[in-house]
């Protein structure tokens, strides 16, 4: 008879590693019967996996702010190239991959994202992940149809835990290209933390650890499908041509040399996104919602990603909650975050 560990071994391609031996490498792991379990976080404060149930990894994927979204030409093969200062916030969609005791299955919450054309499931086949005996279960934290990233963090999460070996795969394509034929805002992800990010998304220049300031994200209920926000943008700028500047004179890159000096006051003053005017003229949820923000903070709000959410930065969590509460009624959600990242730059 096989032992579970064999079992275990064939259903996941996980091998066993040796026994915890030094207190350091207790101190990294969760030993479980003598053999260490890797926490599966991949964003600071992710819950830890319970260690007597299956789960075999449990991640966090984190939404993400547009602080700056230049949409600069447009390409004949219908793609727009963008510039884009971008920050995660600690607002989270959670996935966790478990042993499954028959066949694999996929269950999303809210359970209209229940289907095998999701992210967490496209991004795992992308990776080599061998699903037929595996439970992967989706908890949407992160509003859909926002402009905050919660498909593609989700979709970079699975490709992270594969490339760090947290969960077995393999893609003979490297992880950013991997990452683009995803969607052009997975790539951002990888970087773990803000980035600056720009082409149609494939080229991403980290910015380093994020500062500790505050969102106040306000989400309306309308959606804004992608490809309508460019409609009605390249509508607009054919009405009214303007001209493109140099990208030393680009908005985003000074913010992203406000961002990486800490300089509050310097990056505020360079927040803005191109799709914000066009969208505002055509669903008036989205500008109502943004008056309803900037009256509760007494700052301009600004989009994220082609909406429709918006959001205005703080430099202190009591200022972000305190505006938070003066947003009443029950048009918008509402969200209070911090800017974030993965540990790695700090």
């Amino acid at each position: 008879m096989q032992s579970l560990e064999v079992i275990l071994v064939q259903l996941t391609g996980i091998a066993a590693r040796p026994p915890c031996r030094s207190p350091a490498a207790r101190a990294r792991n969760v030993c479980v019967e003598g053999r260490p379990y890797t926490r599966g976080i991949f964003y600071p404060k992710a819950p830890v996996p319970d260690r007597r149930s299956r789960l075999l990894v449990l991640l966090r994927a984190p939404a993400k702010l547009n602080l700056t979204l230049e949409v600069l030409d447009r390409l004949d093969d219908g793609y727009h190239r963008i510039r884009s200062v971008m920050t995660p916030i600690t607002l989270w969609d959670e996935i966790s991959v478990e042993c499954a005791t028959d066949a694999g299955t996929f269950e999303a919450r809210p359970t209209a994202l229940n289907n095998e054309s999701n992210l967490v499931v496209r991004a795992m086949d992308a990776a080599g992940v061998d699903r037929a005996h595996l439970h992967v279960a989706l908890r949407k934290g992160i509003p859909v149809g926002a402009g905050l990233g919660g498909g593609s963090s989700d979709a970079a999460a699975i490709l992270l835990a594969v490339r760090d070996g947290r969960l077995a795969g393999h893609t003979a394509e490297p992880w950013p290209t991997a990452a683009r034929r995803l969607g052009s805002d997975v790539p951002f992800f990888l970087a773990g933390g803000p980035a600056l990010v720009e082409a149609t998304g494939e080229r991403v220049t980290p910015a380093g650890s994020a500062p500790p300031w505050w969102a106040l994200v306000v989400m309306p209920r309308e959606n804004v499908a992608t490809a309508r926000a460019y409609h009605l943008l390249d509508q607009a700028r054919r009405q009214t041509p303007r001209a493109s500047g140099s990208r030393l004179e680009s908005r985003s890159i000074r913010a992203l040399e406000a961002l990486q000096r800490s300089d509050f006051a310097a990056l505020s003053s360079l927040l803005g996104n191109d799709f914000q005017e066009p969208i505002c003229a055509v669903y008036p949820a989205i500008a109502a919602a943004a008056s309803a923000l900037e009256s509760a903070a007494g700052q301009p709000a600004f989009l994220t990603g082609s909406g429709a959410a918006l959001f205005t930065l703080f430099e202190r969590e009591d200022a972000a909650r305190t505006a938070a509460a003066r947003i009443t009624g029950e048009r918008e959600d509402v969200f209070v975050a911090a800017m974030t990242d993965d540990g790695s730059w700090r």
